[in-house]
């Protein structure tokens, strides 16, 4: 029997979780060659970490474990979250920020599906208000820092916070580009003398114009395969584009440009995998454009004006805050019907 043109195949969770894993791995790949194998020892802490909480959620709340691990949902969690955190970070700051996204931001909203705020950028949240230091160490590129961290150095340093006789934090850890700025803007220099600095590449931070470049290219495969829609990523990195272009206008030698916020810290993460999630975020065509473009101002009022050099998750947790609000005016009317406003 023939299947109706009317009926299409359906991802299943799993499906789209594991075409999301496959998306990232790019970005993981070129993260480990440009700054050491830290970020993969990270990765399994959380990963591990979060399929036992998962575990331990599903088994209080009386429900079959099993199916909520194979479903690949709090793999993708685990691994947006180690991505968001630098990649040396203690292995008790992975296991404290992860409980708060798998236990607190999903499990006490109802598990997946019910879950109002993207749990991980709550466990970050969590993280860069609660434990600012360690949140700040970031692996510098292997091409700037002094001494290289390898496997078991690296995993010493993870589960002891102790580094080899000898070596120094300030070795082997450099501050983001978005925090230099931050810090030598306030210092009165100009964006012109400032992106001479060593760690300033063509667009943004050395070495990680690489990483955001395998960003980009997981997000064209999830648009090929249509796991998300252009909406989110185009709105927010549009509406990024559009301010930062405005103040770089007025002034460019105290605003940088619109290319240097889109290729640093986590926009392009957070565009196509971190505010696409497709639970937290706006389900209307209307209601996605607004949700990211509200993202995307955020993020660059938070970088310039605010307390942090980075807001994509304090962004991405504000608009969740008003995607109900923006789903219900948004709502397309049903077919045949003429909208009505009220």
């Amino acid at each position: 029997m023939l299947s109706s043109p009317y009926v299409t195949a359906q991802n299943s969770v799993s499906v789209i979780m594991l075409k999301v894993a496959f998306a990232l791995l790019p970005a993981i790949i070129v993260y480990a060659w440009l700054y050491g194998p830290a970020i993969i020892i990270s990765l399994c802490i959380a990963t591990v970490t979060a399929l036992s909480m998962e575990a331990i959620a599903m088994t209080l709340r009386k429900r079959p474990a099993g199916a909520a691990l194979l479903d690949g949902s709090a793999l993708i969690t685990a691994w947006l979250f180690a991505l968001s955190i630098p990649a040396i970070a203690p292995w008790w700051l992975t296991v404290t920020g992860l409980f708060f996204a798998i236990i607190v931001a999903k499990h006490l909203y109802g598990g997946l599906g019910n879950n109002v705020f993207n749990p991980a950028m709550v466990g970050y949240a969590v993280l860069i208000v609660s434990f600012p230091v360690p949140m700040t160490h970031w692996a510098a590129p292997l091409s700037l820092a002094g001494e290289s961290l390898g496997w078991s150095a690296a995993a010493h340093y993870i589960f002891s916070n102790h580094l080899p006789d000898g070596w120094t934090l300030d070795a082997i850890t450099s501050a983001t580009p978005l925090d230099t700025l931050r810090t030598q803007l306030k210092l009165h220099h100009t964006i012109a003398k400032i992106e001479q600095l060593p760690m300033f590449g063509y667009l943004g931070g050395r070495a990680n114009e690489m990483v955001v470049g395998a960003y980009l290219l997981g997000g064209l495969y999830l648009l090929k395969e249509r796991i998300i829609t252009w909406h989110i990523p185009v709105a927010l990195l549009g509406s990024l584009a559009l301010i930062s272009g405005v103040f770089w206008l007025i002034n460019p030698s105290e605003y940088a440009s619109p290319w240097f916020h889109i290729a640093t810290g986590g926009s392009l993460l957070g565009a196509f995998f971190i505010a696409t999630d497709p639970v937290t975020a706006a389900t209307t065509p209307r209601g996605k454009l607004i949700y990211a473009a509200g993202i995307g101002l955020l993020i660059y009022l938070i970088r310039m004006f605010g307390a942090y050099p980075d807001g994509v998750a304090f962004g991405v947790l504000l608009m969740n805050i008003a995607v109900p609000l923006i789903d219900a005016w948004t709502q397309p009317p049903p077919y045949g019907h003429k909208e009505v406003r009220t």
